[in-house]
């Protein structure tokens, strides 16, 4: 398999400049073009033709794209297989919300040790964005996400959802809870639309943040009130740091399970996916 013949086709067709992909790629032109040339000869059909608006993908090119993007996710499935391989029959590259990894990260690997006891689980939390590209480049097998993409060749399922509450240094009922104090959450685009929604008059604080444990370490460190999830308004309320605000609605965040549509019914697959289906549940 010859990956950088690939891996150069797919760069040229997010540049569609053959000087841009030799720059990233750290090459000289005259490799991309020989690494293009390649391919074509293979399939006897041109990929791209170049002109003056640029380098532009044939419909061969087009039509070559997906199974190009799935090429290039085995072969890194397969490298991470051989090259950690050890005592452990398979690896799973798992990637998690931040907010929903420091509530349930612990509990969701023990589930899984429990349940694929000979799978080596490499775990990062991030945030959906960077999830989605590194599922679509083959860097994670499976996501536990807030906002899905909806990338062709990614499968995305709900699998419950989170609670944030709103809680306040100051105020124990809607009626104090001041704008000037306020602390806005922007967890995901489904959360501040609901946000909207509910809290119109909040959604132009002048501070703002994305992460819980962020916003609970301002709401520590400045006083006001802000969206927290229900584990950590616990926390807060039992510090006696914030009280809960009895009548502010409670924000839903969906929490979505994405893998590829190759994997989507794999055993391990829905081992994991069901045992944070489990922990979500029990919320």
């Amino acid at each position: 398999m010859q990956v950088d013949l690939i891996e150069t086709f797919l760069d040229l067709m997010e540049t569609r400049n053959f000087n841009r992909t030799a720059e990233r790629l750290n090459i000289t032109q005259s490799t991309v073009s020989h690494r293009v040339k390649a391919l074509e000869v293979q399939f006897n059909r041109k990929l791209f033709t170049r002109n003056k608006g640029g380098t532009i993908p044939t419909a061969a090119g087009l039509r070559f794209l997906d199974y190009a993007k799935a090429m290039q996710n085995q072969w890194h499935e397969a490298t991470r297989a051989v090259t950690s391989a050890g005592a452990l029959e398979r690896s799973m590259r798992l990637g998690i919300q931040h907010d929903l990894a420091e509530t349930l990260a612990g509990r969701w690997v023990a589930a899984i040790r429990r349940e694929l006891p000979t799978t080596e689980i490499y775990m990062e939390a991030d945030y959906s964005n960077q999830m989605n590209r590194d599922l679509a480049a083959g860097e994670l097998d499976l996501a536990i996400l807030y906002t899905p993409h909806f990338l062709p060749d990614l499968h995305y399922e709900r699998i419950g959802e989170l609670h944030y509450v709103l809680v306040s240094t100051e105020a124990r009922d809607m009626t104090g809870v001041r704008p000037e104090t306020y602390i806005r959450s922007s967890y995901s685009p489904a959360f501040d639309r609901a946000h909207r929604l509910a809290m119109p008059h909040l959604s132009g604080a002048s501070l703002a943040a994305g992460q819980n444990m962020a916003i609970a370490g301002l709401l520590r460190a400045l006083g006001g009130a802000a969206y927290v999830t229900k584990a950590s308004a616990e926390r807060i309320s039992e510090d006696d740091v914030a009280a809960i605000v009895a009548d502010a609605p409670v924000i839903p965040q969906a929490v979505y399970a994405a893998t590829s549509l190759r994997t989507r019914h794999a055993h391990q697959h829905r081992k994991i996916i069901g045992a944070m289906e489990g922990l979500l549940s029990a919320l």
